[in-house]
């Protein structure tokens, strides 16, 4: 892509709006809890601590509105601790000739690493900066530093006061991220009676499972029917897969393909009525074209499925049955306490700290994305405020207040959120300060004036960027407004800064990027021993059914995230202005899809076998683990190849399955044999396709 053609989509994307708001209660609740705060710090400490405690109550209010399953009253509490210590620390530094530039470098470098915790914990770091800058340009001594920093951490209490007091829509994320599984099931199974080899979208389980893994009080206080309903999605995702496949499940054509198609159609209903209930809490309303000897494959008036095709449609059967009678049991039991089982556990806010230093500690390399950005946001800021310095300018700290807040890890962000920041900052100052220029209101008129703002930028969280950021420039007016000034000079200054700070971030990025084309080979790697592994441990539990599917889960589960970082990075790549050619020197993009399709298919025939994994008392299925183990080493060996440009020879695997078919060959005929025989010929026919997408394209020098 172009640099025009970049640069057009990504102001288009930032300059776009989506008509629906936020919840109305939800953005009221965040305006009074910065209410709170606000008006008794104007009453007690007037202006000045009235901007700490407002700058600390926004931010934190904000960090409850994130995409995160925590609990939102421990991000509420550990914004407002970080918004204090930042405060705090600013206000001493900037009383010490050459410290304060010093300080902002580390604590820039330190909000963009804080992109390895995640997006969440990278836009509240990123705020506290926007912060920092802003609250110590307020004259004050150093004594009363302390006190300003106490007073955004109480915005940040205040917010999670109001969230305990008033909670509203409890457990939402949670359910909508468990019913969009079930509604992505439902798709699932309605797509598959089309296109037999149709994939799932992973997106959906990976977000069901982080919705999954609790906090102690989360495990405590969670409705009962949020237990155990995701474990049975694991299980119908690949019962699905099975029962359309026609290698393992129902025939290609013929009577035994209709009935799969009405099995796979009464599923997808009964998966949408899950998924209603979960989502309102409401009782299940199981459709009546679903019979249960339908669901079964066994209506005696019609056709039959057989073999392996019959074993999947009644494991669907009683998957669904399951999943419905344990939403009917928690809906009639309302008086029982919530289950509590082993489940997913997530440390408690104040456990998370040595979790995020590992997770900063594995970013810290020059090559990494997280790293670059922190450098270069850390680079950019200082470099912004110690111009605006230099030149005497008055408002100087919004050109890297506004760096700060624009620039991410990636292009598309970066330049979609840069140009919806300079036209939603121009749109609030310029209205702001027409409002100032008309009203001439008071502190308190002022105060007010900025809580209201506060609430409409609450609001617009959802409708985009830069309606959003025009909120945020009015209520930041108002409040610095309660200094003495000239407000249409100061309008002024402040648009020509942001727009020089916005233009610093991107001229930044464009000179020092960070290019998500060049990891794709590193991202497509990590899928391919990811899925090694994760057929690997099917293949080991045929071999040895006593392990039980625990293993197996551990390494789905990284596949899937694997597949999902994947499937970003192309997203993100897709929108940068590079040759695919310039930044992939041993991979080109053709080869790029064909392999991707290649690992896709392995991918594919795991789940399949795993559809028929054996339980713990079946027999072992003989030369399946050594088949397996071969196969994580062949995987594993060529993932390294992606990266380095080499050829990986695929003999050993071949010469393994070879050994294990005609094993398979000498058994009895059973379900599981053949399901094994088709998984492990479909696993091979994937290996040949991944051998010729990964070819070198240059010559391999003789005796390597």
């Amino acid at each position: 892509m172009s640099w025009s053609a970049a640069l057009r989509d990504t102001a288009r994307s930032g300059l776009s709006l989506d008509r629906s708001l936020g919840s109305p209660r939800r953005a009221v609740r965040g305006a009074l809890g910065a209410a709170l705060v606000i008006f008794p710090a104007l009453a007690v400490g007037g202006p000045a601590l009235a901007t700490s405690a407002a700058m600390g109550a926004f931010t934190a209010g904000t960090a409850t509105f994130q995409r995160s399953f925590r609990p939102r009253v421990s991000m509420a509490v550990a914004a407002g601790i970080g918004l204090g210590v930042s405060t705090f620390l600013g206000y001493l530094a900037v009383g010490v000739p050459g410290a304060f530039p010093v300080l902002l470098a580390i604590w820039a470098f330190a909000a963009g690493m804080a992109w390895s915790v995640g997006p969440s914990g990278g836009v509240v770091a990123a705020t506290t900066v926007s912060v920092m800058l802003v609250v110590v340009q307020l004259p004050v001594s150093v004594p009363t530093a302390l006190g300003h920093g106490l007073l955004c951490a109480l915005g940040g209490a205040s917010q999670a006061l109001v969230v305990t007091v008033w909670p509203m829509e409890s457990w939402r994320a949670q359910r909508d991220a468990l019913a969009d599984t079930y509604a992505s099931l439902a798709d699932y199974a309605r797509r598959l009676r089309q296109d037999p080899f149709a994939h799932v979208d992973p997106e959906p389980f990976v977000l069901a499972r982080q919705a999954a893994t609790l906090t102690p009080w989360q495990a405590r206080h969670r409705p009962p029917e949020l237990h155990g309903l995701r474990g049975i999605a694991e299980r119908i995702r690949p019962t699905l897969a099975a029962l359309a496949d026609p290698r393992v499940g129902a025939p290609a054509e013929g009577p035994g393909r209709d009935r799969a198609r009405e099995v796979l159609a009464a599923a997808a209903e009964s998966m949408d009525a899950l998924a209603r209930a979960i989502r309102t809490g409401e009782p299940v309303r199981s459709p009546k074209s679903t019979p249960t000897l339908t669901l079964a494959g066994s209506d005696p008036e019609g056709p039959r499925l057989t073999g392996a095709a019959r074993r999947s449609a009644r494991r669907l059967a009683s998957l669904l049955r399951t999943a419905v009678d344990t939403l009917d049991k928690h809906d009639q039991d309302t008086i029982s306490s919530p289950v509590i089982g082993p489940g997913l556990r997530r440390p408690p806010i104040f456990r998370l700290l040595p979790v995020a230093l590992q997770a900063v500690r594995r970013q810290l390399r020059p090559h990494s994305a997280v790293f670059q950005h922190a450098v270069r946001l850390s680079g950019v800021v200082t470099a912004s405020y110690v111009a605006a310095r230099l030149l005497g300018l008055e408002h100087g700290y919004w050109a890297p207040l506004t760096a700060a807040m624009v620039m991410r890890p990636d292009f598309a962000q970066t330049y979609s959120r840069g140009v919806a920041r300079l036209a939603g900052t121009v749109v609030g100052v310029v209205v702001s300060t027409a409002v100032v220029q008309l009203l001439h209101p008071g502190p308190w008129l002022s105060a007010v004036l900025a809580v209201v703002f506060m609430g409409g930028a609450y609001l617009t969280l959802r409708t985009g960027y830069a309606v959003m950021t025009a909120c945020v420039s009015s209520y930041v007016v108002f409040l610095l407004g309660l200094q003495p000034g000239d407000p249409v000079v100061t309008a002024l200054d402040r648009v020509a800064l942001t727009l020089l700070g916005g233009m610093a971030a991107l001229v930044a990025y464009a000179l020092f990027p960070t290019w998500q084309t060049a990891r794709l080979a590193e991202r497509l790697a990590e899928w391919l021993a990811a899925a090694g592994r994760y057929t690997a441990a099917v293949l080991i539990v045929y071999g040895d059914p006593e392990q039980g599917g625990r293993r197996v889960r551990t390494t789905l589960l990284d596949y899937r995230e694997a597949r999902s970082e994947l499937l970003q990075a192309m997203e993100w790549a897709d929108a940068e202005p590079v040759s695919h050619a310039a930044k992939l020197p041993d991979l080109t993009r053709k080869q790029l899809d064909k392999a991707r399709a290649a690992i896709g298919l392995l991918g594919r025939a795991t789940i399949l076998m795993e559809a028929h994994l054996p339980g713990r008392d079946a027999g072992p299925l003989p030369g399946a683990a050594e088949f397996g183990q071969e196969l994580r080493r062949a995987t594993s060996a060529a993932a390294a190849a992606l990266l380095t440009g080499e050829r990986v020879d695929f003999g050993g695997l071949r010469a393994a399955h070879e050994r294990w078919d005609r094993r398979l060959a000498e058994l009895p005929r059973e379900d599981r044999t053949e399901v094994a025989r088709a998984g492990g010929r479909l696993v091979m026919a994937a290996i040949a396709d991944l051998d010729r997408a990964v070819r070198p394209r240059r010559p391999v020098p003789s005796g390597t």
